[in-house]
């Protein structure tokens, strides 16, 4: 059996972890790593490249500076708990990969921030198999006037979240959705990939970002319109295309699905942080 650690994770479920938040795209300075006398162990590290570096083995990785910024932190936390400079050591695995980081060109924090990456959200259930949800989006990118769909906001995944569980369920098994503002489309993916959702209309108010949306679809293996798909509504208009169930018939929706859709402008204006805004409410 694997060994338990202090806090009662074992070492499969600490790397598990780790891997989840790193492809979340958790901000480095937060992400829970494996404790050190699990980092120390020769097979771990080359468990770590496998399932977070390797390029070879992972489809959707995260940009270069953003693997850079990890892969530092680890390995600095490696040479600061070495005890045996004789037996403890880095793998090759993580410092051929290092090196290849650092010799790419660097990019400046705010072109990072701009620029679109691939987010995988996992289901908060155990196992390396859990389902996923992946998007392209700015993680980085800070709500202002239209840019709010450019990234999966904290409702979405507290929602997402409620619709997993056993209760939230029963509201998508089977029924027609319908998202509005789905943004990057984050819930609309994870209703028809593993929610068993009848239909998905996925909808937003700028055709930039269902193009975008599109893209995300495929990269969830969601490209028949028979399951889902993305259109152009704007609120107080008809969704002319994609409306109808067959040739006469007109589509009903069972569920309509809105997260972070409606917010006051005047906090968009001041920039409050999610503590501030929940003080003035």
């Amino acid at each position: 059996m694997p060994a338990e650690t202090s806090d009662g994770m074992d070492t499969v479920q600490q790397i598990e972890l780790y891997r989840r938040q790193y492809f979340q795209l958790i901000d480095p300075q937060h992400l829970t790593a494996p404790h050190l006398d699990v980092l120390r162990l020769p097979q771990v590290q080359e468990e770590i490249y496998l399932k977070l570096f390797s390029e070879e083995s992972i489809p959707f990785l995260p940009p270069a500076r953003f693997r850079f910024r990890v892969l530092k932190a680890l390995i600095d936390v490696l040479h600061e708990g070495f005890q045996d400079p004789e037996e403890d050591e880095i793998s090759d695995s993580l410092t051929a990969c290092f090196a290849q980081l650092v010799a790419q060109p660097s990019v400046s924090e705010i072109d990072s921030a701009q620029q679109k990456s691939y987010v995988t959200y996992t289901a908060p259930i155990h196992g390396s198999d859990a389902p996923s949800v992946t998007t392209l989006e700015a993680r980085s990118t800070l709500a202002s006037f239209g840019n709010t769909g450019v990234r999966t906001w904290e409702a979405a995944l507290r929602l997402g979240t409620y619709l997993f569980s056993d209760a939230g369920r029963q509201h998508v098994a089977g029924m027609n959705v319908i998202e509005l503002g789905a943004g990057t489309g984050f819930l609309s993916i994870l209703c028809a990939k593993h929610l068993d959702a009848r239909f998905v209309m996925a909808t937003d108010g700028s055709s930039d970002i269902v193009d975008e949306l599109e893209s995300s679809l495929i990269l969830n293996g969601l490209e028949g319109p028979q399951t889902i798909q993305a259109r152009v509504y704007k609120w107080g208009h008809a969704l002319i295309d994609g409306i109808q169930g067959g040739q006469d018939e007109p589509r009903s929706y069972q569920l309509v699905l809105g997260a972070d859709v409606v917010c006051h402008s005047l906090l968009l204006v001041l920039g409050l942080d999610q503590q501030e805004v929940e003080s003035v409410g």
